[in-house]
């Protein structure tokens, strides 16, 4: 058996090599459906109707449609459940978490000149979780294939022997650092353990197939954006706005995959189980604009139209893994091998950049008793883009996530309907794919209702939202490529206090 390296270093390491991927890049150019109650109960149909907080991420007039000054705040309960199918076995993880997802103000100013076509001005600041990662999932099924010991030999295969022999994990990028966890925790063996130029290894699981495995996923943390709003209105017939917002994101995901099977052993000794620790932390800033206009075209029927810009994320990440294995043969098995580095990575920063959004927005409103409103938006996750692109390792992302993704389109329906003082609101959202396959990640079905009651200056909406979607991605980018299909089921309770100042 070969010499077996222990990894003493603790702290930090701070590593040039990159490690992101599409799922990473997918994480902040998707957006969710969050914000005001009534928003959120009316689908996010908001583009050619303005009035509410939310609705000044969709199209930045709306600010121009207030008639007076308000503030809101809104509160959220997010309650996520993930059906899980790995190769015939089936389990259900959920999740459910509260959070302070809308605050902000809007402040009008009216023309003091009556002969002035400019009528009204109107500035706002709103915040808004545009996505909420508080989620878990867990996949657990017996793999007639494959093993985890094939992600290992993916990095390993063309490394030197005498590299994993004499380096240290802080030492080396983030493939042969894979390759020597592997290693050191016996799951992979070379070749030829004398030839210190070997660059061929084997797997040291035993042969036969029919590997149990678990797969469990904890994320937490957000992604928000301040957005600061400017919209103007002319013969309070056509309103223009513009947002300038600020994103700040916190993400953390702990992944644990286990692995086992009862294949038959010999006198040599083979790897009967194994834990595998992935620890990410992501965080960073980022910009981006929008400007938007809708027009009156008679009382009752309102376009709209916006453009949302990309948005320009400067990020970090801190990475850090274990490996546990226990290794038997046909008299016993031996004490646990732990493989942990005690090390962090710290990756140079990098840049990511998102696609942009138009939306065209139609409004029907029946006077003073209710509405229909309708967006449709197109936007181009293919142009999504890590920075620099000269980096050999970016290059290659984004020519995968050029071929992988696919323009979609988004359509988002709401209706409310007024009895004296009470609001009663309908919503429906569809979302393609970002993906070609619409495998990896399927196309998303959405369902709101709500309502709100008006006391005057004071105002209660209450919203309840749900949506699906289906995945099918890896458990590991490369070597053991097989994933668990996942239904994600999201029922969302909202609760939005408004003032009128």
């Amino acid at each position: 058996m070969k010499k077996y390296l222990f990894l003493l270093l603790t702290g930090f390491t701070f590593s040039v090599a990159q490690s992101q991927e599409i799922s990473d890049a997918m994480r902040y150019a998707q957006d969710n459906l969050n914000g005001t109650a009534r928003f959120r109960a009316m689908g996010g149909a908001f583009g050619a109707l303005g009035g509410d907080l939310s609705a000044i991420n969709v199209n930045p007039a709306g600010s121009a449609i207030f008639a007076n000054n308000q503030m809101a705040i809104t509160l959220s309960n997010y309650d996520t459940k993930n059906n899980s199918n790995y190769f015939g076995t089936s389990t259900t993880e959920k999740n459910n978490s509260f959070d302070l997802n809308q605050a902000g103000g809007v402040f009008v100013f009216n023309s003091g000149n009556p002969s002035s076509d400019w009528k009204k001005f109107a500035l706002s600041v709103n915040y808004d979780n545009v996505n909420n990662y508080n989620n878990s999932s867990f996949s657990a099924g017996t793999n007639p294939n494959n093993s985890v010991a094939n992600y290992f030999l993916s990095y390993a295969n063309g490394v030197p022997l005498n590299v994993l022999d004499n380096s240290s994990y802080a030492s080396l990028d983030n493939g042969a650092q894979q390759a020597l966890l592997g290693y050191q925790g016996f799951v992979i063996n070379a070749v030829d353990d004398n030839n210190p130029n070997n660059t061929q290894y084997t797997s040291n699981v035993p042969a036969g197939g029919n590997y149990y495995q678990e797969n469990s996923i904890v994320s937490s943390g957000y992604n928000g954006k301040l957005s600061f709003n400017a919209a103007t209105s002319y013969r309070d017939k056509f309103y223009i706005g513009l947002n300038l917002n600020s994103h700040f994101t916190d993400y953390r995901k702990s992944s644990r995959f286990y692995e086992d099977n009862d294949n038959a052993l010999d006198a040599n000794y083979k790897i009967k189980r194994l834990s595998f620790d992935n620890e990410l932390y992501t965080y960073g800033t980022g910009f981006s604009f929008q400007a938007g206009a809708i027009a009156k075209i008679t009382n009752e029927i309102r376009v709209g139209l916006a453009y949302e810009s990309s948005t320009w994320y400067h990020l970090s990440d801190e990475f850090s893994q274990k490996l546990v294995a226990v290794s038997s043969n046909s008299s016993g098995e031996l004490s646990p091998d732990v493989v942990d580095p005690q090390i962090t990575n710290l990756y140079q920063p990098y840049k990511l950049q998102t696609p942009s959004k138009v939306t065209g927005s139609f409004a029907y409103v029946f006077g003073k008793s209710g509405l229909i409103s309708v967006d449709y938006s197109m936007k181009d996750y293919s142009k999504t883009q890590f920075k620099p692109e000269n980096d050999t390792y970016f290059s290659a992302v984004n020519s995968n996530m050029n071929a992988i993704l696919d323009k979609t389109n988004e359509l988002r329906l709401g209706a409310e309907y007024k009895i004296e003082a009470w609001s009663l609101r309908a919503g429906y959202r569809f979302e393609q794919s970002p993906y070609k396959n619409k495998t990896t990640v399927g196309d998303l079905k959405g369902y709101s209702g709500g309502l709100g009651y008006n006391f005057g200056s004071t105002k209660v909406d209450l919203a309840y939202s749900s949506a699906e979607r289906n995945s099918q991605q890896g458990f590991f980018s490369q070597g053991l490529t097989d994933g668990a299909a996942i239904k994600s089921i999201n029922n969302n309770v909202s609760l939005t206090l408004l003032f009128e100042l």
